[in-house]
């Protein structure tokens, strides 16, 4: 076999005077070159989310829903945004803030990556985070944020705000050398009412800082573990439905109304978590597997549409490691027997890995190819082992999280900052520890990725601003959410903008001269 020099994959530069430019991470996954990296990650986070808030106990009593139910199942409230406000005054209005907070000169910015779903302009995105972002800095006599910068935008439903970390990380680690990265991640989370998915509304941003050398987390994807398959009739929100009957037709807006089938859905989401950690041990087979490695880690936190789902992630994947080894076994087989289910049939549905997207077409949206193990599943989640493990692992931030609702993109990161703030106000020593972060994408895609606390984490993460972003609350009438949610308007809000952007006008031009319809104004309001 003839061996293959890197300048062989590459081509010859000398024939073609073609510049090589070092890439770090080339030199470390391949062990060419110098193999020190230095390993970046994030070094200041800072959410924003709407004042508007509906709290679902209030919700319950308007709706008839049992509310401890709702209460133990997804949370305690969700946000709207004011008709001001979208995706992308969401997201500048966090930029903004992480800018203050941590003292960042914008100029050594050179990414600004969004990840989002909730689009309202199918052509660019981050670019208009940047062009509002700088308007504000300059009219407080500050510098823009550096003419020199990409402005990517990652689209993977729930996940593209991890997309968009990773995508910084690796530009810091390459081309990106010594400069600053921002990512911001933001949707507005929107479903009919009367709809099973109603009470998962939710709206946010979170933006986050990257660095080579990190003051809060390094990003460790040499560790990560990633996984992938279309699932066809999973989450969805295909262009063609605002067009077709019986969509959106008892309301007066444009709506972003998803396409589900709830069942279904979370079985996507166990089933490729499932998939993404044991990624992440196949690419390191001498590292801790399994149960061993939940049980270092610091913290594991999850995509959270709704409280419920990463207590059933993790227990799914505490399930799966009892099968994956054999050490296991005997704990599985008490399992099962809780269960009331066969332990051979179990490893039998574990070892098929199926297909859920061939399985939907073919036989309907209900079939449940690990009909046996989710029983073991929602027997070991309801266990006092599992309570214990679920205190130890996942309670930082957990509480304050369930004041949010579902942030799509940002959910996952909307509670890591919850849980550094958390861990600041009780004093837990996280340096030198990971925090396992649990990325997931209906359609579908996930990630997990060890984040390494550095030495002196907690006096960057003493300026997240977490608790501060959640207070001046306006709860809504039943009235009001009622002609918000249906209409796009609200008669009667005693609210005023201060220190954030907002939608000043939208162009309403369409002629062969001029054209800005559509195209959204927006300015900065001190």
């Amino acid at each position: 076999m003839r061996h293959v020099t890197p300048t062989a994959l590459l081509g010859d530069t000398k024939a073609s005077n073609v510049p090589v430019v070092p890439c770090a991470l080339f030199g470390a996954w391949t062990g060419i070159g110098n193999t020190h990296m230095t390993q970046a990650g994030v070094s200041g986070i800072s959410v924003y989310v709407p004042p508007l808030r509906v709290q679902l106990e209030q919700w319950c009593a308007w709706t008839g829903t049992p509310w401890a139910k709702i209460a133990a199942v997804v949370g305690r409230s969700f946000r709207i945004p004011a008709p001001h406000e979208n995706v992308y005054t969401m997201c500048a209005n966090a930029v903004l803030r992480l800018i203050d907070a941590y003292g960042i000169d914008p100029q050594s910015v050179g990414y600004l990556g969004l990840g989002t779903e909730s689009s309202t302009d199918n052509c660019t995105g981050a670019v208009i985070v940047k062009g509002m972002v700088d308007e504000a800095l300059i009219s407080q006599g500050r510098a823009p944020l550096s003419r020199y910068c990409e402005v990517p935008e990652f689209k993977q439903a729930c996940l593209a705000g991890i997309s968009a970390l990773k995508g910084a990380v690796r530009y810091l680690a390459c081309d990106g050398r010594g400069r600053r990265a921002i990512v911001v991640s933001a949707d507005v989370a929107e479903y009919a009412r009367g709809s099973t998915g109603e009470h998962t509304q939710g709206a946010g941003a979170v933006a986050m800082l990257v660095e080579e050398a990190p003051r809060l987390f390094e990003v460790d994807l040499r560790r990560a573990g990633s996984a992938s398959d279309y699932r066809v009739l999973d989450f969805r929100k295909p262009a063609a439905r605002h067009f077709l009957d019986g969509y959106t037709s008892d309301t007066s807006r444009v709506h972003d109304f998803p396409v589900f089938n709830g069942k279904y859905s979370t079985a996507c989401y166990l089933d490729e978590v499932v998939a993404a950690a044991d990624g992440m041990f196949r690419r390191n087979p001498d590292g801790p597997r399994y149960r061993d490695a939940y049980d270092r880690a610091a913290a594991i936190l999850f995509h959270r549409p709704y409280h419920r789902m990463p207590q059933q992630g993790m227990a799914a994947l505490l399930v799966w490691a009892m099968a994956r080894e054999t050490s296991g076994h005997a704990a599985l087989q008490t399992w099962c027997q809780a269960a009331e289910v066969s332990f051979e049939q179990v490893l039998a549905e574990i070892a098929a890995e199926p297909r859920l997207g061939a399985l939907a077409v073919a036989e309907g949206v209900n079939v449940d190819p690990y009909v046996n193990t989710n029983k073991v599943v929602a027997a070991f989640r309801r266990s006092p082992e599992f309570a214990s493990f679920e205190h130890d692992k996942m309670r930082l931030g957990a509480d304050k999280a369930m004041e949010l609702g579902n942030l799509y993109t940002a959910s996952l990161l909307a509670w890591l900052a919850a849980a550094l703030e958390h861990a600041v106000e009780d004093d837990v020593e996280l340096a030198g520890r990971d925090i396992l972060a649990v990325g997931y994408g209906s359609g579908d895609a996930a990630d997990v990725i060890p984040l390494r606390l550095v030495p002196d984490w907690a006096n960057a993460a003493k300026k997240i601003n977490f608790t501060a972003a959640l207070s001046g609350a306006i709860d809504l009438s039943r009235e009001q959410y009622a002609q918000l949610h249906d209409t796009g308007v609200i008669d009667g809000l005693d609210y005023t903008p201060r220190s954030e952007f907002v939608i000043a006008n939208v162009g309403r031009s369409y002629t062969p001269e001029f054209q800005d319809i559509g195209i959204e104004y927006y300015r900065y309001v001190p």
